[in-house]
């Protein structure tokens, strides 16, 4: 999203809602390609893509939860644990062999975890993000959030802490080092 965009009043909300929309139709696209190298492209798209959207959210869509909803501090806490239960799963479908059906049944529990994860957000958190949280905050959160994007991590890293201030600090770090890992082994990341 540009800053333009930013300014015509696209939200937060519908940045996160687009993630969303395309990690569901990437995982989607690995059940139906039967080749591995395009599953492992795929995969680590989908994976990259899920990373940038956690460690964006963490850093700017949390505190506004924790500061603005209801026993935001607890949903907060307990959305740090979905995100660490699905960078656990991405781990192992990192490590796993795309020809396999160990790797399928890796994609279909992620799968099945994410969408999850997006009912409980798209349902409940994003209207009362919307009710709770000013319109022009939203539309500033949402150019943050995409400008995190372009920075964060885009492998799991399962011992990383999820908190705003380690991805403020050291999470650009990470990335670049991802990123650079990336361009090397040739590895996809959208």
């Amino acid at each position: 999203m540009t800053e333009a965009q930013a300014g015509s009043g696209t939200d937060v909300v519908d940045v996160l809602t687009s993630d969303h929309r395309e990690f569901l139709d990437l995982l989607a696209q690995i059940e139906h390609t039967p080749d591995p190298a395009q599953r492992r492209d795929l995969a680590d798209t989908v994976t990259a893509e899920v990373m940038r959207h956690a460690v964006a959210e963490e850093m700017f869509v949390y505190p506004a939860i924790e500061e603005h909803l209801p026993d935001g501090r607890q949903e907060v806490e307990e959305d740090k644990a979905e995100h660490e239960e699905i960078v656990q799963l991405m781990k192992r479908l990192e490590d796993a062999d795309p020809a396999s059906a160990q790797f399928l049944e890796i994609v279909r529990e992620l799968q099945a975890d994410l969408t999850e994860h997006i009912a409980e957000e798209e349902a409940d958190q994003f209207p009362r993000l919307r009710a709770h949280v000013p319109h022009e905050k939203l539309v500033e959160m949402g150019a943050k959030v995409e400008a995190a994007k372009k920075l964060a991590p885009t492998r799991p890293h399962p011992s990383a802490p999820h908190s705003a201030l380690f991805h403020k600090t050291l999470g650009p770090g990470v990335g670049l080092v991802d990123r650079l890992r990336d361009k090397l082994s040739g590895r996809e990341t959208g």
